[in-house]
């Protein structure tokens, strides 16, 4: 049985490392706060009550399909089809297209982002993978007219970005969720790390600014790997009960 993403893709790469999972889902759930479908996520409550636990549920859907074969990928995408159906039915609307497009879109750009604040710039071909993947893990999940190419994608995902977001009282409940559940200094934390990932528009709404410091330390990440730190700098950001779900992160 062949593999859903080839062993040697950029995507394995970035899906198997917890520490760039991490920063994916840290602009993410910036950016998410201030989508005009965020209320979506209310109607569930799962993300409000619960914002990190949720975060590790989606690592492992991810996972389940990045690291296997066709056939168990195929049977991830249909399960989350039939969940995002389910909460449709039971809400009475329809989650619009563009809102799945702007999740989709979200993960393929802080998927590039962490990887180059962390290590460096992908290259051309590894933009094309990463891409490649997600257009088709996007067509998985049936998400309706999606850009056919890298260069089409960039240019619909500055469109989204302009066009589908906003602050709104769910941004502050899910953003006092966030602290409420990092505690003060990993939500100041949190912030901060937002601030050097997310686009311009994101940062614009949210008032974030990037830390010269929390910059330069974070040029220094290759003294972490060197050192065998990474468990230390997961301390800082993630509450002691989820240490163990993000060791389990790392994938060969």
């Amino acid at each position: 049985m062949s593999l859903f993403v080839d062993r040697r893709s950029i995507v394995r790469t970035i899906w198997g490392d917890p520490d760039l999972v991490l920063l994916i889902f840290a602009g993410s759930a910036a950016e998410f706060a201030l989508n005009r479908a965020v209320d979506w996520l209310f109607f569930t409550g799962e993300i409000p009550r619960d914002p990190i636990g949720r975060l590790f549920s989606t690592v492992r859907y991810a996972q389940q399909i990045v690291f296997v074969d066709e056939e168990k990928a195929r049977q991830t995408l249909e399960r989350i089809n039939a969940q995002h159906a389910s909460v449709e039915h039971e809400r009475g609307q329809t989650i619009p297209d563009w809102a799945y497009r702007d999740v989709l879109y979200m993960l393929i750009d802080y998927s590039e982002c962490a990887y180059t604040l962390l290590y460096k710039p992908l290259t051309q071909s590894q933009r094309h993978d990463l891409f490649e993947v997600f257009l088709r893990i996007g067509e998985g999940l049936h998400v309706a007219e999606l850009p056919k190419t890298y260069a089409e994608w960039r240019a619909d995902r500055q469109r989204h970005l302009l066009r589908d977001l906003r602050y709104s009282k769910h941004t502050s409940m899910l953003f006092q969720a966030y602290r409420r559940h990092l505690g003060a200094w990993r939500y100041y934390l949190l912030l901060e790390v937002q601030a050097l990932l997310v686009p311009d528009e994101v940062r614009r709404l949210l008032d974030l600014n990037a830390n010269r410091l929390i910059s330069g330390l974070v040029q220094t990440y290759g003294i972490v790997n060197s050192f065998n730190l990474q468990p230390l700098v997961h301390s800082l950001l993630i509450p002691p009960r989820y240490w163990s779900e993000v060791r389990r992160f790392r994938r060969a």
